[in-house]
């Protein structure tokens, strides 16, 4: 059984969390669609099951990769995860959306073209290292690379971060897509995230032989548009599993502090060594990053990038509380105004 069951991406991790008992009388299943009432499971075979959603779970209680227990009938435990993608759910309570679980691996796609861009990468790159999951950026049409040379976004791209994983190519050339192999093979588990328009469909279709709506992640915004809202885990043809998620709207940052401090490791080192602990980087006198921008040690477009992913992080982190509190703040401060502009006309 657990031979078998390492096909799906089963480890150590998770026979650690079962019983006696439950060895003998529950079926270990991986989650590969999740519907509004129901789920789809695979077991060690790799045969289909839809799981009534039933008693004390819900929908949203689960992501496309997880493993769970099941009486073959409905599940009957949801396992530990290993790693996990999620995002802030819209609105004002801090809830979060469960995108993917138990991925090894995430291809940040981007194209030796416009679309190469630091920030966007290095959003992604933090969400990766938050979770526990190898980033590899994937840049794309390297057989027509515009502005520079396919070798130049190379370079740009592994400057992001020590030791990443930068994989160049023609997404169209099975010889190319060959290169992925390394990530895609039995056990393993990945997801694709990138803009739209950079090939993400192409890698998908060259790793499973499936035409998969991947989740396109707009220009402007770093938001993504979907056509669907099923996510599923299709089979790659080297033996691993990709974890398609079109349902996917945005991947804003949440909880993402240690992989923003890790991903940009060179400024909260040196912000360790300022003068001040309560340093802003702005005018205080020995402020170590400020000297590192003024000898060329330091770029203050990274340094403004982090701060901006730093900002981000806090704001999409807080408490339903604390967002509250913010939402009647602005809400007394824009009466104030108008009631100072309706003085003003002597209403």
């Amino acid at each position: 059984m657990t031979f078998d069951l390492k096909t799906l991406g089963w480890t150590q991790h998770f026979t650690g969390q079962l019983s006696p008992e439950e060895f003998e009388t529950l079926t270990p299943v991986r989650i590969a669609e999740v519907r509004r009432r129901s789920l789809i499971a695979l077991d060690a075979a790799q045969t289909r099951h839809e799981l009534a959603l039933t008693g004390e779970f819900i929908a949203s209680d689960f992501a496309v990769g997880d493993f769970a227990l099941s009486d073959g009938e409905r599940i009957i435990r949801l396992l530990d995860r290993r790693s996990l993608i999620s995002r802030k759910a819209a609105g004002i309570a801090s809830e979060t959306q469960l995108i993917a679980a138990n991925i090894d691996t995430l291809f940040i796609t981007t194209s030796c073209n416009h679309d190469f861009n630091e920030a966007r990468l290095e959003r992604y790159l933090a969400i990766a290292i938050e979770a526990g999951i190898d980033p590899v950026i994937v840049i794309t049409k390297a057989d027509k690379p515009e502005e520079m040379s396919a070798d130049a976004y190379t370079d740009r791209a592994r400057a992001l971060y020590r030791d990443l994983q930068v994989v160049t190519l023609n997404a169209k050339d099975p010889a190319d897509i060959a290169r992925l192999a390394p990530w895609c093979g039995t056990g393993q588990t990945l997801a694709l995230v990138g803009s739209s328009g950079v090939g993400k469909s192409t890698v998908a279709r060259g790793l499973t032989g499936e035409d998969l709506a991947v989740a396109d992640i707009r220009e402007d915004d770093a938001k993504g548009r979907h056509t669907t809202t099923a996510r599923s885990m299709y089979r790659m043809h080297d033996g691993g599993w990709l974890i398609d998620t079109p349902g996917m709207r945005e991947l804003a940052l949440h909880d993402a502090a240690d992989g923003i401090d890790a991903l940009f490791s060179d400024i909260t080192d040196l912000a360790a060594t300022c003068k001040f602990s309560d340093c802003q980087h702005e005018t205080e006198p020995g402020c170590a990053i400020r000297a590192a921008i003024d000898s060329g040690d330091l770029d203050e477009d990274r340094l403004d990038r982090w701060r901006k992913l730093k900002d981000e992080d806090a704001r999409n982190s807080e408490t339903v509380a604390e967002a509250r509190q913010r939402g009647r703040k602005f809400s007394k401060m824009a009466k104030s105004v108008m009631k100072a502009k309706r003085a003003r006309r002597g209403e």
